[in-house]
């Protein structure tokens, strides 16, 4: 079996997210071919993964530890979204062969990423613009209530904080 595992040091100017603020909104097209905003989960909590590329091993490994766990967030009235600037075709398929129970929102032009602080403008093999590795929990109101920006994309989110700030 072939995994590759995306490690990259990069520049990073786009602004941080702070706990206790707005989320940044957005309307993004679903791995279904349908628009998912932020808005449509107001009175629910939101769990976001942004993740760098679909198919990857570390990326396949975030979002599987999701779909593990979906009964547990699912039973919480939180909703996951997993956002990459992958097309949603290449979304649709990532979803397909892994059985996630979640949408995959594709932020092809690469603003919701930025609007999160989770963009590498430089990423590995000289790919430019891609999502970094990134978890956010949002509240009932649409604030954020966890912030978590990883610059080594070999690294995962912390689950066990994410699951803790749901409940």
């Amino acid at each position: 079996m072939l995994i590759y595992y995306f490690i990259c040091i990069t520049k990073n100017t786009s602004m941080s997210i702070a706990i206790g603020q707005a989320a940044p909104q957005f309307t993004l097209t679903s791995s279904e071919l349908k628009e998912v905003s932020l808005s449509d989960f107001k009175g629910k909590k939101v769990v976001l993964h942004f993740f760098p590329l679909a198919f990857t091993g570390v990326c396949t490994t975030q979002l599987c530890t999701m779909r593990d766990s979906f009964g547990y967030y699912d039973g919480l009235n939180a909703q996951i979204l997993g956002i990459s600037v992958d097309s949603p075709f290449t979304l649709a398929k990532f979803k397909e062969e892994n059985s996630y129970q979640f949408p995959l929102l594709s932020d092809f032009n690469k603003e919701i990423s930025a609007a999160y602080g989770a963009l590498y403008e430089e990423f590995a093999f000289g790919m430019k613009g891609v999502s970094k590795r990134a978890a956010f929990v949002i509240d009932e109101d649409q604030n954020i209530v966890y912030a978590e920006v990883l610059e080594n994309a070999g690294d995962l989110p912390n689950f066990e904080i994410i699951a803790e700030k749901v409940k």
